[in-house]
This record gives C-alpha cells, structure tokens and sequence, in this order.
C-alpha cells in the first residue's frame, strides 16, 4: 500500500481506540460518547460504521444506522435501527485535525451514500451541532424540522444550536 494511499473501510471493534482518541480531538466535552456505547452501536449497525486509513493509522470515521426519515438519536443514545429502514441516519462524522483539509469527511460521506443506495434506501438524515450546517448543507443536506414533540425532545438533547437535516439519495452529487 501506497504511504499516502487513502482507505476507507468498514469500521471493526479494534478500531474504537482510535475512533475515541479522534472524538476527543474533535467535540467538546458535552458531545463526547464513552467506548461501550459506541462498541454496542457498531454491534447493533455493523455495515453503517466506516473509518478512513491514512499514512498508518485511522484518520476519520463515520458512523450510521438504518432508520426512517424523520426519526432521529438522542445524544448518547442507542441505535434503534429501523426494522424497515428508508434512510441512512448519521449520526457521527469526525476527521483526526492532523488530517483536515484531506476531504476525508466528504469521501466518508458518499461511501456511506453509496452504501445506502444500494440498499435501497431513499434518505439520509442526521442532526448536525457544533456549527456544522454549512458542511452539511454543501453535501446536499436541508434543514428540516424534527417529526412531532418526540423527535423535537431528542434534538433538545444536544448542547447548542442543532438542526435536523435529510438529503434525498435518488441523485448523486459530484
């Protein structure tokens, strides 16, 4: 392999040292979820979890579920993957800082989009915080407000501004 070559792959449960140590580099202390509730997550989901290999070690991750448009996780919440899913929910994207400006977010993206399309699926969703509308926006995203005082609750669990957004499958952006 290339030392420069760029791997996405799925995500394994050896993967969550690295996949903890780029969540603590990258969100604020509210937003940070332990290693058991992620290690239960990849179980639950184990074919929407990716990361990126780079130059020798785990540089970005992304990790989903299958859902239905318009429901979405709470903050450290567990998967509840849909029995007749309709969307990819994303529920965690975070590229290692050392490895910004690579596109490694983007390419996670359209892997994870590609996944989805191929199982058939129409919408991918997610709850975008910590000013991150604008990435997500320039990925296809649309804010959309949450389905009912249910869902409005669960997006109350994440610190500051937070938006819900979908992005229809049925086309694929360059």
């Amino acid at each position: 392999m290339e030392p420069d070559a760029v791997i996405v792959r799925g995500m394994r449960a050896d993967d969550l040292d690295a996949v903890l140590a780029i969540q603590l580099a990258c969100y604020g202390a509210g937003f940070v979820e332990d290693g058991a509730l992620i290690a239960r997550r990849l179980s639950a989901a184990p074919h929407t979890g990716w990361v990126v290999e780079h130059r020798g070690g785990v540089r970005a991750y992304l990790a989903g579920y299958p859902s239905v448009a318009g429901k979405l996780t709470p903050l450290h919440g567990e998967f509840e993957v849909a029995q007749r899913p309709d969307s990819l929910y994303l529920h965690d994207l975070a590229v290692d800082p050392g490895a910004s400006g690579l596109g490694l977010g983007p390419r996670l993206v359209r892997h994870a989009w590609a996944q989805a399309m191929q199982a058939g699926w129409r919408h991918s969703t997610l709850v975008s915080v910590q000013s991150s509308v604008g990435f997500w926006q320039r990925q296809g995203y649309e804010a959309t407000p949450p389905d009912g005082p249910e869902q409005e609750a669960r997006l109350a669990t994440y610190p500051g501004e937070t938006v819900y957004m979908i992005r229809p499958l049925h086309w694929m952006a360059g």
